[in-house]
């Protein structure tokens, strides 16, 4: 199910400084399939070798159906599909996450990201804002697999001193 608002701007592709978006607008990227290529190279990087993610069996015999992505490497994807969005942010640094993994992302599996601009708030710099995006990470078959909020630091294009 979809957490993508309905009211408000669906943001067109371009780049948004902080004082070009508002609470409430929105945007969904394109979607990358989970591969096996994926996941060997993200336990290589990650140090994370926990069997469920490498073994068949074992991911079978802790009740998944084959082998499940790590949790982190789905939150690497989702920001990695946010930033290379035709609907650019500009950010200057990513302040924290608030993640929730909700279902298992399975090799095989084509995520997507629904994101919504739910928090603004200007930051004692005059060029600088932080808005916070709730993330949703949809599979092709439209669940939820993660999901959360980032706060992103912004530039601001049109600052009044």
């Amino acid at each position: 199910m979809s957490a993508l608002q309905t009211e408000g701007r669906v943001l067109t592709p371009g780049l948004y400084h902080f004082d070009e978006i508002e609470v409430g607008d929105r945007f969904v990227t394109s979607g990358v399939t989970v591969t096996e290529t994926h996941v060997v190279n993200f336990a290589g990087v990650s140090g994370d070798f926990y069997d469920i993610h490498l073994d068949d069996i074992a991911a079978q015999e802790a009740g998944f159906s084959s082998r499940i992505a790590h949790g982190l490497l789905g939150l690497s994807l989702a920001d990695g599909l946010k930033t290379r969005c035709p609907v650019r942010l500009q950010g200057l640094a990513t302040l924290g996450w608030n993640w929730s993994f909700r279902a298992p992302i399975l090799i095989g599996d084509r995520i997507h990201v629904e994101i919504n601009v739910v928090g603004m708030r200007q930051t004692k710099r005059a060029d600088r804002g932080i808005a916070t995006l709730a993330l949703t990470v949809l599979n092709h078959a439209g669940k939820t697999v993660q999901d959360g909020e980032t706060q992103l630091l912004m530039g601001i294009r049109n600052r009044t001193e």
